[in-house]
């Protein structure tokens, strides 16, 4: 068979959709919603332009721009001047994180980071510490939500920031941002969010949570990949982690990419106009409660309630999770067994470990992610499937008795 993409359809023949394919990976990436891809279609053709020209058809596309920056500034309560366009969430939080770091006025040496923190934010930390920054990483509890007293315990004078996600992209819990964001300034500290997971699915208002920056990205609520930002409280300077032109107000140079952030901008206007998610976590709690009830010695893993209710993340002892992902694949199911932007690490999840999860536990669950195009149909196969694969799987592995043994 043919694999290569196919020049109308834009992928091959393999990577088409099943006719009975339930997605449920919304988490790791959501499908661009039509009215996006109608936007972006003009500006892809006969509208393109470049932001940063002076003649008519670079002022088109600053003005476009400009309007999707107004409908992302609506979204977050926001003001139109703080938000800046990223190319992912992961830049974003790379921006803040050594933006802040490396300011030369703060004379502060310490980032602070919670222990579920997304690979982007990680990863990052370790950079820094390998450049001489302090680096402490302060526990979860086995819900997976950071403990204040905990936080309270690492902040002093020295740390330049305190970075803690909104929600966990692994096992959806909910993070006490704004009891986090007080801490982080009582000692003169900046406070980040990573709010990826929870923009356009709950209501994010910066003033609220009262944080100095917070990421985004578009692709997790219905824009395209390729567009993220940054919200950049005012009077806050950061170092630009890009260099060599005057764009985002020299916080961040490069041509915009004009057509993903014009998408951005419509995805943030339907989630300000008609909030969606609320079905995708009623779908959640139901699938949840089925998995829960039908797959012996299946657990949830992270808190019952606070959490984002359409992300799923479950612990099928005995078998492998990685096992179950390809076997649900096999059947048109899409999950995950965690980010996807760690899917090529080595070892179980580093959000499950620091919840207390037995490695061999992490390496047993798989999240279930549900979204704006799942529908009950989907709940009811997935809870067909999934206790038929499940015990398939442990039947594998039950040691074989001899006779007469």
């Amino acid at each position: 068979m043919n694999d290569r993409p196919n020049a109308a359809s834009g992928f091959s023949r393999s990577a088409r959709a099943r006719p009975d394919e339930v997605y449920a990976d919304h988490a790791s990436t959501t499908p661009a919603l039509p009215e996006v891809v109608e936007a972006m279609q003009p500006w892809l053709g006969a509208g393109f332009g470049n932001a940063s020209s002076v003649h008519r058809r670079g002022e088109r596309a600053r003005d476009a721009i400009d309007d999707a920056r107004g409908a992302v500034a609506g979204l977050l309560s926001a003001r139109p001047e703080d938000i800046v366009w990223t190319a992912s969430g992961s830049e974003a939080n790379n921006l803040a994180i050594f933006g802040s770091l490396e300011w030369p006025e703060s004379g502060r040496d310490t980032l602070v980071v919670s222990a579920i923190e997304h690979p982007s934010v990680l990863e990052a930390a370790r950079y820094a510490e390998s450049r001489g920054t302090r680096v402490v990483i302060v526990p979860v509890d086995r819900r997976g939500i950071i403990g204040l007293d905990s936080l309270a315990e690492s902040l002093d004078e020295r740390v330049a920031l305190v970075s803690v996600m909104a929600v966990n992209n692994e096992v959806g819990t909910i993070q006490p941002v704004a009891e986090a964001a007080r801490l982080a300034h009582q000692v003169g500290a900046r406070f980040h969010c990573d709010a990826v997971q929870a923009v356009g699915k709950l209501p994010v208002r910066v003033e609220d949570l009262d944080v100095d920056l917070l990421s985004f990205a578009g692709h997790k609520f219905g824009g395209p990949p390729g567009a993220g930002g940054l919200f950049v409280r005012r009077r806050v300077r950061l170092v630009p982690r890009i260099h060599g032109g005057h764009q985002e107000r020299g916080r961040r140079a490069g041509t915009e990419n004009l057509p993903a952030i014009v998408g951005l901008g419509v995805a943030a206007r339907v989630a300000a106009a008609r909030p969606t998610h609320a079905a995708a976590e009623t779908l959640g709690r139901r699938l949840a409660q089925g998995l829960l009830e039908r797959v012996p010695g299946c657990r949830l893993n992270g808190d019952p309630e606070h959490r984002i209710a359409s992300i799923v993340n479950v612990c099928f002892s005995g078998v492998d999770g990685e096992a179950v992902l390809q076997e649900l694949d096999r059947e048109g199911i899409t999950v995950s067994t965690g980010s996807a932007c760690s899917a090529a690490a080595q070892g179980p999840s580093h959000v499950l470990l620091a919840m207390g999860l037995s490695a061999e536990d992490a390496h047993a669950s798989v999240r279930f992610s549900l979204g704006a195009g799942n529908r009950e149909a989907d709940v009811d196969r997935i809870l067909s499937v999934a206790p038929v694969v499940v015990e398939r799987l442990r039947a594998l592995h039950e040691p074989v008795v001899k006779k007469g043994a």
